[in-house]
């Protein structure tokens, strides 16, 4: 959408936004570096980059409020379970709320009057329509550009190939246990240093958030990044279901995608669920 817009095709939006949840890919800070210098700069388009703090460090600081991740519980009798998600409003929506409202000049808690309003633009293709929603607030009107152009996933891939932007990174926590296996193997075989990264996350939380744990709430189980609840490290990530095969070829017309495993990837108004393989770049554009 950036880049429509950048070029004309879609009306010039007066600001992009990028909700860091401090924990995002190298490749996807590099790819929003290089948006922010060859597309939107030279359109007079600001890209703002907006947190709520480090998701990974708010999860290990005791004197930290942390909102919890969505992590796979066992417990001790072999029951299975997950946390509560809460991540994407915190880290995610709240952040670009805070935003909008000082762009609107009304900072919280003034009452922002019923025709005051941004047009944001959210990056749903027609493939994913079902996941198209209200924002929740009256100051910020959602719009789907995409679904309007009637774009499929297979248009922006490319578009984006034809900008020289095939690499294109999708935009996700590095420990987000919504990550199917391509995409943990992604990791894996391709930056060690994260890898190492995730599986000392993944080992660190194994009871719980530190936060909880300090004050006494601690987990009756064990958590895990991975859905099989074992340690990451030890986690079958080789192994492709069946069902695993048919959603990614039900999602991904791309061969190299699905090779790389870059089908996942998060974004604050289509967030996936377990079972979800969906995905949307954390870039709000508004109008």
């Amino acid at each position: 959408m950036l880049a429509l817009s950048a070029k004309g095709i879609l009306p010039k939006a007066d600001v992009a936004i990028f909700a860091d949840t401090g924990w995002e890919p190298a490749a996807v800070y590099a790819h929003l570096d290089r948006l922010e210098r060859d597309i939107a700069t030279p359109a007079g388009i600001p890209v703002l980059r907006v947190s709520s703090g480090n998701i990974r460090a708010d999860a290990l600081d005791p004197d930290h409020r942390f909102a919890s991740m969505p992590l796979y519980i066992l417990n001790k009798d072999g029951g299975q379970g997950m946390t509560r998600r809460q991540c994407t409003g915190e880290y995610k929506i709240k952040p670009i709320k805070r935003q909008i409202r000082e762009l609107l000049g009304y900072p919280h808690p003034q009452r922002i009057p019923k025709d005051v309003f941004v047009e944001q633009w959210v990056g749903i293709s027609t493939d994913e329509f079902h996941r198209a929603k209200d924002s929740g607030v009256r100051y910020m009107r959602n719009v789907h550009p995409l679904i309007d152009m009637g774009w499929t996933r297979s248009d922006c891939v490319r578009y984006l190939t034809s900008l020289g932007l095939a690499d294109t990174p999708k935009s996700s926590c590095l420990g987000c246990p919504f990550h199917g296996n391509a995409q943990w193997r992604h990791i894996r075989d391709t930056s060690p240093d994260e890898w190492r990264d995730v599986v000392d996350f993944d080992a660190a939380i194994r009871n719980g958030n530190a936060r909880a744990n300090a004050s006494g709430n601690q987990l009756l189980g064990q958590a895990f990044l991975h859905r099989s609840r074992v340690p990451l490290a030890e986690a079958p990530i080789d192994h492709v279901t069946a069902a695993e095969r048919a959603a990614l070829q039900d999602e991904l017309a791309d061969a190299e995608e699905l090779e790389h495993g870059t089908v996942d990837g998060c974004s604050p108004w289509a967030c996936r669920g377990e079972a979800d393989a969906l995905a949307q770049d954390d870039f709000g554009l508004a109008s």
